[in-house]
């Protein structure tokens, strides 16, 4: 009987929702004990369902203390983001200010046992009190406040405490005994406190009515009911007892000010009512909170301030956009100073307040871009000339900076027209001084045009660790910094720039050069940007102030055109002259547009100080001539059995044999039948020819695999096929040219050199090799009367698919020997092999479902092999 009342009461505290209480441990294990059949059989009785009830008293067994008394609301699951929202994403809407705090739901409200209960705490029925007595005897009695209000104390007549302070409890108790009981003394402390009933309404998110603890206060009955709802005021949350309104909470007070003042302990039978929020004004852009804030008439600029937590770093606080509704029908811009105390912006509901970012271009100062060891933006100051910011070489310059051009750009209108100033570094530097204004940007580039060439450069003049890391340094701010720039205002132009050059360059500078490959501070690199800007303050009325050079001309391209700019500084502008330029005569060419003639030339003597100081015009053209005749001398290369191999210059229609005899002539290990010759055109032409080979090859195995698909019989797998054809696809031309090299040097012959030629001569020759279709491709040594049959009976004779009728010899110089009689065994061709020589056998095309290209695909392939095969012996 005693476990069913036990169980009865389980059932009770688990069934009921308006129960605070939990049984304990006790009564937990107490109803373990009763028999699996009891418990199910109780169970039953009760409708009760078993499982659900065994959860709820495992779940029971986690104590109060455990449990956080707020769980977050249950929020709609968000969808999954797709790829689609990540490449279009949208801003999140501003969230109203301060609702987050209460946005939970209680899991318990119990009277917190350890809460130390304040003087003004209000005694009401149900609480309960410790008297302890001490002096002439000593005992401790827990009492209850009875329904009537009263106190009664053993031995003594009872006491009117509810509705008392617990200060004036205190006092009355203490001085009750001290009067009824001489040399008895007294200690009065809370024991429980009687949970009391509030009823919270209006904006929360449940309201209802609540059993709380009597000391919470108007913040834990919003705890109690869950938090508030998103149309309710934190600004004007109220406390009402018996009828009247006896306190208001301003929320804001307290998340802004941690003002507690109005959070007022609340009492039995109070009503919290929270009313719909009220006038609301947005704030966003630059503030350290942005948001949506509730207003009260009594809301300043200052006030509003302090709700979004002031202005972040860089807002633009003198210029405040405040889009404004009025009447209800329209809405207006008003902007206001929020830098300036004295100007009052008074909030209105529905105000929309945006704070925009300062200009991260600075003003009033200098920007130093390209070749100096501190670039970026310095204090522009009155009086401030170049030479104040470099005053020493090797401390604010790079290594590669060019001393020679240099340009300066500034604005010259409020529109952000500019003008160029071009000048000289090294100039500057021996005291030419040149004023500056504000906001000018000095260029100063690198002598190199390509990184290639700067980084060879760098790398002689052994740059120490401290300078290399300059160096990075100086890149990543030109990559980070400058680069956005130059992005900023290569924007303002759709119009691409055509910045075509001639490839007539000593650096190797063309247009086809990948920007990656160009110098981090060359003129091609820094230029873009400028030449942007001119470009785009061209119109009807006003040509583009740049200007071309093209010619003989160390970087050929185009310029921006400087003020008062001459003959000679266009070329300082693109690096100096070459030495085949010919400074007799120039050509200038000017657009003028007049007629039919768009165009006018000039013809100039630049060696003169009249011709380099004639004046230059927006769009002009300057071409340096090359000097008549000019010929800078090919270079031809002797290797291996020389007696002095190396690289020689030759004039222009010197011959093979000339050069080979001011090389001392063949050694006498020498072998002249054998020797190769390659030249440059030749093996581009090679190469040309071996991709046009291969892509047609490639062709005609997609017709014959279709074909083979539709019924045809395949001899070779599409494995075999795909091996040979990248076999073809790598063979490197060689640009091999057959010459009788003993007839050359005897002067039957003549053979006129060209820029790149190279002469390979090998040693004595006393082998014979053997390759393609043989059991093993091996080389043998010479015999003098041994057979083609023979030798290829050494390697282990011919394959099945080996074609015997086109066997062909390629001879140590590269001439190809094939056989025309019938007969393999004939004298005559034993007769014709000689040392160095190489015996093909070609592979028969039928095997490779008749590919007509096969044959000539296998000839090229033997003959490039053999040729690279003998210049990697030398």
């Amino acid at each position: 009987m005693f476990f069913k009342r036990v169980f009865v009461l389980i059932l009770m505290l688990f069934s009921s929702v308006s129960l605070a209480f939990t049984p304990t441990q006790a009564q937990i294990e107490q109803f373990k004990k009763l028999p699996r059949a009891q418990q199910e059989a109780l169970a039953k009785q009760y409708g009760i369902n078993l499982s659900s009830l065994t959860n709820s008293v495992q779940n029971s067994q986690v104590t109060s203390q455990q449990l956080p008394s707020v769980l977050e609301r249950e929020l709609e699951t968000p969808e999954k983001e797709t790829e689609l929202d990540r490449l279009n994403p949208i801003d999140k809407p501003l969230e109203p200010f301060g609702y987050s705090l209460f946005s939970g739901s209680p899991t318990t409200f119990e009277p917190p046992e350890n809460a130390s209960v304040p003087d003004t705490y209000v005694l009401g029925r149900g609480d309960m009190v410790n008297v302890t007595f001490y002096g002439k005897e000593s005992t401790s009695h827990t009492l209850k406040i009875d329904n009537e209000g009263r106190l009664s104390i053993p031995n003594f007549s009872p006491e009117q405490v509810a509705g008392l302070e617990y200060g004036e409890f205190k006092k009355l108790i203490k001085n009750k005994i001290e009067k009824e009981a001489i040399g008895l003394n007294v200690f009065v402390s809370m024991s429980q406190l009687n949970p009391m009933r509030i009823l919270v309404v209006g904006e929360a998110y449940k309201p209802g009515s609540f059993m709380v603890s009597p000391l919470s206060t108007v913040t834990h009955a919003l705890y109690a009911s869950g938090g508030l709802t998103e149309i309710a005021s934190l600004r004007n949350i109220q406390v009402k007892r018996n009828g009247k309104t006896v306190s208001t909470l301003d929320l804001y007070d307290l998340l802004l000010d941690g003002n507690t003042e109005g959070d007022i302990n609340l009492r039995s039978g109070d009503v919290v009512f929270i009313p719909s929020v009220g006038p609301q004004i947005t704030v966003k852009g630059a503030v350290k909170r942005e948001g949506i804030f509730e207003l009260t008439q009594e809301d300043d600029q200052a006030s509003l301030v302090k709700m979004f937590g002031g202005f972040k770093e860089n807002a633009f606080t003198k210029n405040v956009t405040v889009r404004r509704i009025m009447g209800g029908a329209k809405s207006r811009i008003i902007s206001t100073d929020f830098s300036d105390t004295s100007m009052d912006y008074t909030p209105k509901a529905g105000d929309e307040v945006i704070v925009k970012e300062v200009s991260k271009t600075a003003s009033d100062s200098i920007t130093l871009i390209g070749a100096v060891v501190r670039p970026g933006f310095y204090e522009w100051y009155e009086g401030i000339t170049l030479d104040k910011l470099f005053q020493n070489f090797r401390d604010d310059l790079l290594p590669q900076a060019d001393f020679n051009y240099s340009i300066l750009v500034r604005e010259k209108s409020v529109l952000g027209e500019i003008e160029v100033i071009q000048f000289s570094l090294a100039d500057a530097l021996k005291g030419k001084n040149i004023p500056l204004e504000k906001n000018d940007e000095i260029y100063i580039f690198s002598r190199f045009q390509l990184k290639s060439s700067e980084e060879q450069a760098l790398e002689n003049l052994a740059l120490t660790e401290e300078q290399m890391r300059q160096q990075y340094k100086v890149k990543l701010w030109h990559l980070n910094e400058f680069q956005s720039f130059e992005e900023k205002m290569a924007s303002l132009d759709p119009v691409a720039l055509d910045t075509a050059d001639e490839n007539n360059s000593s650096d190797d500078f063309n247009d086809e050069t990948a920007i990656e490959e160009l110098a981090t501070f060359s003129r091609k690199s820094l230029l873009k940007a400028v030449l942007k800007r001119l470009q785009y303050q061209e119109n009807a009325f006003s040509k583009s102030n740049t200007f071309e050079v093209r010619g003989q001309v160390r970087f050929p391209g185009k310029y921006p055109l400087p003020v008062n700019a001459a003959i000679q500084d266009a070329i300082s502008a693109s690096g100096g002259l070459l030495e085949s330029a010919y400074i007799e005569k120039a050509e200038l060419t000017r657009f003028v547009n007049k007629g039919n003639s768009q165009f006018e030339h000039k013809t100039l003597n630049i060696s003169q100080k009249t011709g380099l100081a004639e004046q230059l015009e927006p769009k002009d053209t300057l071409n340096i001539l090359t000097r008549p005749n000019w010929y800078e001398g090919h270079k031809v290369t002797l290797r291996g059995e020389v007696r002095f191999p190396g690289t020689y210059k030759v004039n222009r229609g010197e011959n093979l044999y000339s050069v080979i005899k001011r090389a001392g002539g063949l050694s006498e290990y020498a072998e002249p039948k054998a020797a190769i010759y390659t030249r440059k055109s030749i093996k581009e032409q090679e190469q040309s020819q071996l991709k046009k080979l291969s892509n047609e090859l490639r062709r005609d195995i997609a017709s014959k695999s279709f074909q083979k698909s539709i019924g045809m019989n395949a001899s070779i797998s599409y494995d075999e096929m795909n091996k040979l054809l990248k076999d073809i696809a790598s063979v490197k031309a060689v640009g091999r040219l057959v010459i009788d090299l003993p007839e050359i040097l005897s002067g039957q012959d003549s053979l006129v050199l060209q820029d790149g030629d190279t002469l390979y001569i090998p040693g004595k020759q006393d082998s014979i090799s053997i390759i393609g279709e043989v059991n093993y491709a091996s080389s043998h040594l010479f015999k003098s009367g041994v057979s083609i049959d023979e030798y290829l009976e050494l390697s282990g004779g011919v394959k099945e698919r080996a074609k015997e009728e086109q066997i062909y010899v390629i001879k140590a110089n590269g001439a190809v020997f094939i056989p025309k009689s019938s007969g393999w065994f004939s004298v005559n061709y034993q007769n014709e092999l000689e040392p160095g020589d190489t015996i093909v056998v070609p592979m028969d095309a039928s095997h490779m479902d008749n590919l007509t290209l096969w044959s000539t695909a296998t000839q090229i392939f033997y003959q490039l092999g053999v040729g690279v095969a003998a210049i990697a012996r030398i």
